[in-house]
C-alpha cells in the first residue's frame, strides 16, 4: 500500500496538498490513518526466556527476592511499614483503652 519509491511520495504529497485544500478534517483523518498503518514496528528482544531461567534456578533465594536489588528494596520497604502500621495500630488501640481524663 504504501511503497519507497519517489513517485509514491510524491503522489502521497499532491493527495495530502488536495485533502487539505477541499477539507482539512478529512485530510487529518487519513493522514493519521496512513502514518499508522503503514509505520514500521519496532523489534523488540525476546527477554522472557532468560527471566524464566533465572527464576527458575535453585540458588536457595526466595523467588521474591531473585529479581535483584529492586526486590530487596520493596521487600524491605514493604515489611517497615507493615511493622510501622502494626505499631501504630497497637498504639491507638491502647491511647483508646485508657481515655484520659477532663478536667
Amino acid at each position: 500500500m504504501f511503497c519507497q519509491s519517489r513517485h509514491c511520495f510524491k503522489s502521497y504529497y499532491e493527495m495530502i496538498k488536495s485533502l487539505l485544500l477541499s477539507d482539512p478534517c478529512i485530510a487529518l483523518q487519513q493522514v493519521a490513518r496512513r502514518t499508522i498503518y503503514s509505520s514500521a514496528r519496532r523489534q523488540v528482544d525476546n527477554k522472557v526466556p532468560l527471566k524464566q531461567k533465572a527464576f527458575q534456578e535453585d540458588n536457595g533465594m526466595p523467588v521474591h527476592l531473585k529479581g535483584g536489588s529492586v526486590d530487596a528494596l520493596l521487600y524491605r520497604t514493604t515489611m517497615a511499614l507493615t511493622i510501622l502500621g502494626a505499631g501504630y495500630v497497637v498504639y491507638e488501640l491502647v491511647k483508646a483503652a485508657y481515655p484520659q481524663k477532663k478536667d
